[in-house]
């Protein structure tokens, strides 16, 4: 079934195997982990991340995917529909997701989905060097409960695993980043605390320049569906994972 599901991957995203791969061996569990078939192949999948926000348990849908062959008879909103169900019977308040682009947000929006989750985007150029130091997942996951915004979505496990296949995580005095360096340049995947730091992490970390994100209120990032009456609408989505 496994090799199925990649297959389905490799047909709707652009990715190469060996991200695919990695998110298999980090991210990917049957359990998160639902499909529809025709003719005895997989026609539509979805997965999902576990996080939560004030108490609550939150779905984060990724790679929801319909096989080509299989487009336009409504199988993704079928599938959608069955595993918002699933996810309000197992005790998820809601259900957030990233759209790849207009149309998709169209789409989600017929389905109940609003936007929510912002952040800013930045670029600079190497400064002053400051001083980084390199964490484990797991301390990066302590700290970032301290430095998270209220407003800000716990993920931790798998994406924190699946984060760590192509970044890795630092801490300074008084920032924390999720970044990966390459071609010179460094990304930050997330930089929470002191963002004036950036110049000086991007110098720390032998490159000439960077683009770092962080939380704000300029880009939209999420969208919701919530599956329970008192569910929390995040305002901070950190790891997107796109």
């Amino acid at each position: 079934m496994t090799d199925q599901l990649k297959k389905l991957w490799a047909e709707c995203f652009s990715d190469p195997p060996e991200a695919i791969h990695s998110f298999f061996a980090a991210a990917y569990s049957p359990e998160r982990c639902r499909y529809l078939e025709r003719n005895g192949q997989i026609a539509a999948a979805l997965h999902w991340l576990d996080g939560t926000y004030q108490g609550q348990k939150v779905a984060y849908l990724y790679a929801v995917a319909t096989a080509p062959a299989f487009r336009g008879q409504g199988l993704c909103r079928e599938l959608m529909g069955k595993t918002h169900q699933e996810l309000a019977q197992a005790g998820y308040a809601s259900a957030l997701l990233s759209p790849a682009g207009e149309g998709l947000r169209r789409m989600y929006a017929g389905m109940g989905y609003r936007d929510c989750c912002f952040r800013r985007e930045f670029s600079c150029a190497a400064g002053a060097a400051v001083t980084v130091r390199e964490l484990s997942e797991i301390e990066y996951a302590t700290l970032r409960r301290q430095m998270l915004p209220k407003d800000g979505l716990i993920q931790e496990g798998a994406f924190l695993r699946y984060l760590a296949t192509y970044a890795r995580f630092y801490a300074g005095e008084d920032f924390l980043l999720a970044a990966s360096v390459q071609d010179g340049a460094v990304l930050g995947w997330e930089l929470l605390g002191n963002t004036f730091a950036a110049p000086g992490i991007v110098s720390a970390l032998k490159a000439g320049r960077g683009h770092f994100r962080t939380p704000g209120r300029y880009v939209p990032v999420g969208m919701i569906l919530p599956l329970a009456e008192n569910a929390g609408i995040p305002g901070y989505l950190g790891f997107p994972l796109d």
